[in-house]
């Protein structure tokens, strides 16, 4: 305590300012020292842009009061759209009860539009959502009850989509701003197509036929105006749906695919685009004549023998016969030398099954090991005796 007041600093009780007084004898100098103004009782901070009240609406029990808890559709709505962004492996646990919720609460032709254009902003604009957006719109357009007069939940989603859609020519001629949200529009697209069920007449389970056409002509739009940026988003959009396109295509006879591979090498010869997106080009060029990285089988797989499979004795022990020879399970005589080799009573003739010593004082074995070091051995051992000793009396 009294170095602490000599030194001018306060005592841990005091928690301001403070102006020591040192007495009579030292009455003019005075020294003033800010404590830290950190308290345990201060609120919990958090990023900018970061909503506190997001854990609290989101937690376990996040939809026992549903919609009633918040003032406005779009607050319920873009909460829960924030919260698949942050954990996405949510989504099977919890998409249940928000369609329920929005049962309760999208009951009119103006809610049904907010709802699309937050989900469809929410997967256009944020980045990695648009396959957690399509999947949400997958599940909503067979879940959601409302069916107005100007449309169900997918058919307005669809008339949205076709806005962006038809403005496809001047996207890609446009500044960066424009290129990036219409290059985001066009990956969400695909994984619409990739994830929106549809049900046939017959009642079997197809992907919206009128998405894959849209993506055949928005793949024009990107290589007429062949661009690193929409040579990129090109490549995007193949390596995401490229199969599933060509079987689509080979299913209705068409040829669409090799007429996209052509215009990719002649986009290759041709375009004024930079070597790393040229490189790209061809990789997908590459990855196509391997069939997407796909491999069928052309035979019903098979348990592995030794006559069908040249690896099956690759992790087989090696053994030895008394004479000192290896031998494999993959031997024409291993049953003859393994039984031979167990029948051997001295196969492990100082240990024991579970390790221990059987070897006593006096064991030949034992015996025949010379116990003493070599000389440079020796030499070096004693001198680190020494040093040590040494160290230890410093």
């Amino acid at each position: 305590s009294e170095h602490l007041q000599k030194t001018g600093i306060p005592s841990r009780s005091e928690d301001k300012v403070s102006v020591l007084d040192s007495g009579p004898e030292m009455a003019e100098p005075q020294l003033a020292v800010a404590t830290s103004k950190l308290s345990v009782k201060a609120p919990e901070f958090y990023p900018s842009g970061y909503n506190q009240n997001f854990s609290q609406n989101f937690s376990d029990s996040s939809f026992e009061d549903g919609y009633d808890d918040y003032l406005t559709l779009a607050e319920y709505v873009q909460d829960f759209l924030n919260h698949l962004t942050e954990q996405p492996g949510c989504f099977e646990s919890e998409i249940e009860q928000f369609a329920e919720a929005l049962n309760g609460c999208v009951t009119t032709d103006e809610a049904l539009q907010e709802l699309v254009e937050l989900i469809y902003q929410q997967a256009t604009s944020v980045p990695n959502f648009s396959y957690m957006g399509a999947r949400l719109c997958n599940y909503l357009s067979h879940h959601l009850t409302i069916s107005p007069q100007s449309g169900n939940f997918r058919q307005l989603l669809l008339q949205r989509c076709r806005t962006e859609y038809e403005n496809r020519d001047e996207a890609t001629k446009g500044d960066e701003t424009t290129k990036t949200q219409f290059h985001s529009f066009v990956l969400f697209l695909a994984e619409l197509y990739l994830n929106l069920e549809i049900k046939g007449t017959r009642g079997q389970v197809m992907r919206a036929e009128i998405l894959q056409e849209g993506l055949r002509e928005l793949l024009n739009a990107l290589f007429s105006n062949p661009v690193d940026s929409n040579l990129i988003c090109a490549v995007k959009l193949l390596k995401l749906t490229g199969s599933v396109l060509e079987d689509a295509w080979k299913d209705k006879g068409k040829n669409d695919m090799e007429e996209v591979i052509q215009r990719i090498e002649n986009v290759v010869l041709d375009a004024n685009c930079s070597r790393d997106v040229k490189h790209m080009l061809l990789k997908l060029v590459e990855l196509r004549s391997s069939n997407w990285g796909r491999v069928h089988g052309t035979t019903p797989p098979t348990e592995a023998t030794p006559e069908n499979d040249p690896n099956y004795f690759m992790n087989e022990p090696t053994f030895y016969t008394s004479d000192g020879v290896p031998f494999t399970a993959a031997d024409p005589d291993y049953q003859e030398k393994y039984q031979e080799l167990l029948e051997r009573e001295d196969l492990f003739p100082y240990y024991e099954e579970n390790g221990a010593d059987l070897s006593g004082p006096g064991d030949l074995y034992f015996d025949e090991i010379d116990d003493e070091m070599d000389p440079e051995i020796e030499e070096a051992y004693e001198k680190f005796c020494l040093e040590s000793e040494h160290k230890r009396k410093q």
